[in-house]
């Protein structure tokens, strides 16, 4: 590159930093989804019938945390045929897809893009207060996650590090059997613990 490049890039991603501090607009956030209700009605989130699925909302692109789970639920997505796997994201689709491409790839994940945060706001995930995206302990296992696994924050092209992350399942018949809510920024989904979830439902319809 450049160094002419170089030293325009460098501005750019400062501001685009600075930019994700920014509190976005709010929305009207719907509550959240409770075990046993149907999943919120949406336009551009299918449920393939007749497989259960996995939705993990993330935090912005660029987020080591949003990494972080994004890499497991592939991998997760990959052993699991059987199960539908969404993750969302409210960064645009443009820095989504380049961020999905940095990350590892999609592998049997469906990624939507949601700039609006629309689907957010349907499922309950609005936005989190200072504490909870810069407590002390979230600051401390970003950097165990930089220095054990190599997963440091990068820059942030568009999206707010403000918006709350969380993971739902979903059974095959479209009713909620798993619900968390990120209490901080540092929250990873446990994969193992939602299919668990999902398993002792169908044996319990079985």
């Amino acid at each position: 590159m450049a160094t002419g490049s170089v030293l325009t890039e460098i501005p750019n991603a400062v501001s685009r930093e600075l930019e994700s501090f920014k509190t976005p607009a709010r929305k009207d956030v719907s509550p959240v989804p409770k075990i046993g209700d149907r999943a919120p009605p949406s336009s551009n989130l299918f449920l393939t019938q007749p497989k259960p699925t996995i939705i993990v909302f993330l935090r912005h692109c660029g987020c080591p945390f949003a990494e972080k789970t994004f890499r497991l639920f592939t991998k997760f997505s990959n052993h699991h045929p059987e199960i539908h796997c969404i993750a969302v994201s409210h960064s645009s689709q443009a820095d989504t897809d380049k961020w999905i491409t940095e990350v590892g790839g999609e592998w049997e994940v469906d990624v939507i893009a949601d700039p609006d945060r629309e689907l957010y706001s349907a499922w309950g995930l609005g936005l989190s207060s200072t504490w909870h995206a810069l407590n002390p302990w979230s600051l401390y296992s970003a950097y165990r996650l930089g220095k054990d696994e190599g997963i440091w924050n990068t820059p942030t092209s568009s999206g707010t590090r403000w918006q709350t992350s969380g993971a739902f399942a979903v059974d095959a018949q479209g009713f909620v059997r798993y619900a968390e809510i990120a209490k901080s920024a540092d929250f990873v989904p446990d994969f193992k613990e939602i299919l668990k979830t999902l398993e002792a439902e169908k044996k319990g319809m079985s």
